[in-house]
């Protein structure tokens, strides 16, 4: 092997290292609040903004990146990465008695603390949409703290 395929392979890797390999995409659903954490400048509202969820495998663990966007542009107006030693969807976690009509492994939840503020998300199904839960019996069989 060339060292020119060395340096190749080993900037790849080191960039893997560095930002991860995107594991899956979520939208926040229209029917969904918005997470806690993303303050919505002044004169506007919940419909005027989009959320994405993407969870990231990395050497080092995971991490989800939560983006907001004002609808109907390209660039985030908020962003908060969370990084974690365990991978991404691992700790996507089921309630001990999961309600009925929902497919096996779901609804699972994510409890999220950004800059002290805690939400949860709920994965519903098998799908690319994640939602915001205020259900009190979720809040508190996970322990967070609204």
């Amino acid at each position: 092997m060339n060292s020119s395929r060395i340096v190749i392979l080993l900037f790849v890797a080191i960039l893997f290292s560095l930002t991860g390999c995107l594991e899956s995409s979520f939208q926040l659903s229209d029917d969904s609040r918005l997470p806690k954490w993303f303050v919505v400048p002044e004169g506007k509202n919940r419909n005027d903004f989009s959320v994405q969820m993407d969870l990231h495998s990395t050497f080092s663990g995971g991490k989800n990146v939560f983006k907001m966007y004002e609808k109907g542009t390209f660039f985030p107006i908020q962003e908060y990465t969370i990084t974690s030693d365990m991978q991404p969807n691992i700790y996507c976690q089921q309630l001990k008695s999961p309600p009925k009509g929902f497919p096996k492994g779901y609804p699972c939840y994510i409890a999220i603390t950004i800059n002290g503020i805690a939400d949860i998300i709920e994965l519903r199904k098998m799908e690319p949409f994640f939602y915001v839960t205020d259900n009190p019996v979720i809040w508190r069989e996970f322990g967070a703290k609204k």
